[in-house]
């Protein structure tokens, strides 16, 4: 089975809401100056791109992604403030030392060369400039997905490599460090992000995972309708409910910055 990442509405629903919450705390750590030139490697649907324009006043913004639909819903929702661009991260579409500031956020676990990639984004932010990424701490404090997928397992053993803890266990702040001295970033420093997930009821939790977007939902949609309401019931009889019927748990990011190292 294979991620699904392609339609940015149902993304926004599942994942993009926490992701935007986590881009304010991530852009307020890097204390970036105004008016620079920046460029986003996996935007998504924009969430992060749309807080540094909010925030920053950019001189330019590129954002980039190699799923078209989510290209398409980006420029829609940054406009004339952005350019959006299909494009690889293994292999950016972008001259060396073109931007000020490279950022990436809930990407690098996915691809499959991550050192490649930062090797490119390293490549194309200028000297003295940064390089900074986010991932979500799947083997951590990752609260809603491992609910969801110790469930899974128990309903089906063989979702065991899907579970993202086990999937993602890389996914943390040593990991980064090394990537980004791997890669020849210097002046490197790790971080962790945290905020609150709440649902405000059970179908708030439930229904993004009927969206097709991302490795959980994606498996919620390789089930038949019996193991589908089968799953659905062990949730709902497990979740941290609170009296009145509201789900609030916690999702941690680990975040990495460096620089690029002066000549």
């Amino acid at each position: 089975m294979k991620d699904s990442w392609e339609s940015g509405d149902p993304y926004e629903y599942y994942m993009g809401r926490w992701s935007r919450l986590v881009a304010h705390l991530f852009i307020d750590w890097l204390s970036p100056s105004s008016g620079l030139n920046w460029l986003d490697i996996g935007c998504g649907s924009g969430a992060l791109s749309e807080v540094i324009i909010s925030n920053h006043k950019p001189a330019a913004l590129t954002a980039i992604d190699q799923s078209k639909g989510f290209v398409n819903i980006a420029q829609k929702r940054l406009g004339s403030r952005a350019k959006c661009r299909v494009g690889n991260a293994l292999s950016l579409p972008l001259e060396e030392s073109s931007v000020n500031i490279t950022v990436s956020g809930l990407v690098l676990n996915f691809i499959p060369e991550p050192e490649k990639a930062l090797s490119e984004m390293r490549r194309v932010t200028n000297v003295g400039g940064m390089v900074a990424v986010y991932v979500w701490d799947y083997a951590g404090k990752m609260d809603f997905l491992r609910y969801f997928w110790d469930a899974a397992v128990e309903l089906k053993p063989d979702a065991l490599s899907l579970h993202e803890s086990r999937r993602f266990q890389d996914s943390n702040a040593a990991t980064l460090k090394r990537l980004f001295e791997n890669a020849g970033l210097v002046d490197i420093e790790t971080s962790s992000i945290e905020i609150a997930t709440h649902f405000k009821d059970f179908d708030d939790y439930w229904k993004p995972f009927l969206g097709g977007q991302g490795p959980a939902p994606s498996f919620v949609m390789s089930l038949d309708e019996a193991k589908k309401n089968k799953l659905r019931k062990t949730l709902k009889a497990r979740l941290p409910f609170g009296p009145d019927g509201a789900i609030s748990m916690t999702a941690r990011a680990i975040a990495a910055k460096g620089r690029i190292k002066l000549r």
